[in-house]
């Protein structure tokens, strides 16, 4: 969760993880795009992948 705030336009995030899958939403500030958003929110988390995990991303409706 620290690495997905700590992205520069994230205004808020969900995150859930169940066995070899985990999803992210997030809101994007106004001075944000969302695709650049989860781009950097996808590079920002890479390195907590586990082999064989699926990994999905979006954008919270709040």
């Amino acid at each position: 969760m620290e690495l997905v705030y700590a992205v520069e336009g994230v205004t808020a995030a969900r995150i859930w993880h169940w066995p070899g899958k985990v999803a992210i939403a997030v809101k994007a500030s106004h001075a944000s795009t969302p695709s650049e958003l989860i781009a950097r929110v996808e590079a920002a988390v890479a390195g907590m992948r586990e082999p064989g995990e699926s990994w999905e991303f979006g954008l919270l409706d709040v």
